[in-house]
């Protein structure tokens, strides 16, 4: 990440949240498109060294997202995403969940309401990530996962994609 653009990942264990807010040198529809358009998408979202695998996507309201992250020697960790509101360029909420290859939703894993917001400063877009866990247990679950880690390697790849787009 370029040291001039905002990250910060905040954990709330009062409130079982996490507040992610990620600035990015491009504008907000280019940035909208990368996390709403399964062409751009399938390019980043996935830490380093995974890649990304879209079984079915419908972003709309009441749409979903199956996808698989990929590790390089093919073991794939699946989630399901489910679309229930959507503002285009400014912001959309869903229901995240780890699933299976078949969509099932995993019950022994952290479920959570995300709301993603899109605005602009300065040229940029800066995208503010506010994820509600349903208790303290599932916050620190995803926590001790690597989340903070993996969003950061995640939305490196989302500048290295942006930088190919905007030239």
């Amino acid at each position: 990440m370029k040291a001039d653009l905002q990250f910060d990942f905040l954990a709330d264990k009062e409130n079982n949240t996490l507040t992610i807010k990620r600035e990015f040198a491009a504008n907000r529809q280019l940035v909208w498109d990368c996390y709403t358009k399964i062409e751009l998408l399938n390019q980043w979202f996935a830490p380093k060294p995974f890649t990304t695998k879209t079984k079915s996507m419908d972003f709309s309201e009441g749409g979903h997202w199956h996808y698989a992250m990929v590790e390089p020697n093919g073991t794939e960790y699946w989630g399901y995403t489910e679309y229930y509101e959507i503002n285009p360029i400014d912001d959309y909420r869903t229901v995240d969940a780890f699933s299976d290859s078949e969509g099932n939703i995993n019950p022994d894993l952290p479920k959570a309401k995300w709301h993603v917001q899109f605005s602009e400063s300065n040229d940029h877009a800066v995208v503010t990530t506010v994820v509600n866990y349903e208790s303290l247990e599932d916050l620190e679950t995803v926590i001790n996962m690597g989340m903070e880690e993996g969003m950061i390697s995640t939305l490196e790849r989302l500048d290295e994609l942006l930088e190919t787009l905007t030239k």
